[in-house]
């Protein structure tokens, strides 16, 4: 509506002084006192995060479990930050998901029900100033998010967002593969239908077909001639 980037609009919005406020899920109804750090976005006046001077990692989850985006990814999130905690860090979890093993009460110092998205991390990074951001565990959904928060200063942990790039691009892993003398299934990168086509006549049939930059089984299929592969790139 604007004609702005995200960026842009991002940093309007901070120079104004608008921020979400964090407020705290009472897991006791209220009929009780309660401390418990699982915290919840709004835009209100009191923020009730009281972040800590301890030196912290944060861990992106995984969001809602769906095709290619399994269980197997809140598995390595929790382990992460149970050994995060184990080396002395206080741990941050950011999901969005209750029915994972990461949101459970104990398997992080503090937890932020948010939308795995870039503003929303950001948000949390800029209240938290945490020591770094893991992203790699949590699967695809965090990992759209590596150069991102590469771009906007955020030092982010373990794999590098240029070897995650260099992972998910179908071009730039084949020409690793390559130049490293690895052999691979024949394959080809193909950036229109008739491309496609033309590409998969060199490569031959049955081809599996997939874009870049996802996990598991999401927008891949198993194609047996042109009819297929035409309905497929429709």
């Amino acid at each position: 509506l604007l004609g702005i980037s995200q960026k842009q609009l991002r940093k309007k919005r901070w120079d104004l002084g608008v921020y979400p406020v964090y407020k705290r899920v009472d897991t006791c109804a209220a009929e009780f006192s309660t401390s418990t750090a699982y915290m919840y976005s709004s835009y209100d006046d009191e923020c009730e995060a009281n972040p800590t001077n301890n030196k912290k990692i944060m861990v992106i989850g995984g969001g809602p479990n769906r095709i290619g985006q399994g269980i197997e990814f809140d598995y390595c999130c929790v382990h992460a930050a149970l050994a995060m905690r184990e080396d002395g860090y206080e741990t941050i979890m950011v999901n969005c998901n209750p029915e994972t093993v990461s949101t459970d009460y104990d398997t992080s110092d503090r937890l932020y029900f948010e939308p795995i998205t870039l503003e929303d991390v950001l948000e949390i990074v800029r209240i938290e100033k945490p020591e770094g951001v893991i992203v790699q565990y949590g699967g695809q959904t965090p990992l759209k998010l590596a150069r991102a928060l590469e771009a906007a200063g955020v030092h982010i942990i373990g794999t590098s967002p240029d070897a995650i790039d260099r992972a998910e691009d179908r071009e730039r892993f084949q020409h690793m593969i390559q130049q490293l003398g690895f052999t691979q299934p024949p394959n080809a990168l193909a950036t229109s239908t008739e491309d496609g086509i033309v590409k998969a006549t060199q490569v031959g049939y049955p081809l599996v077909v997939r874009p870049s930059y996802v996990l598991g089984g999401r927008a891949m299929e198993i194609v047996y001639n042109e009819n297929e592969l035409r309905r497929y790139l429709r």
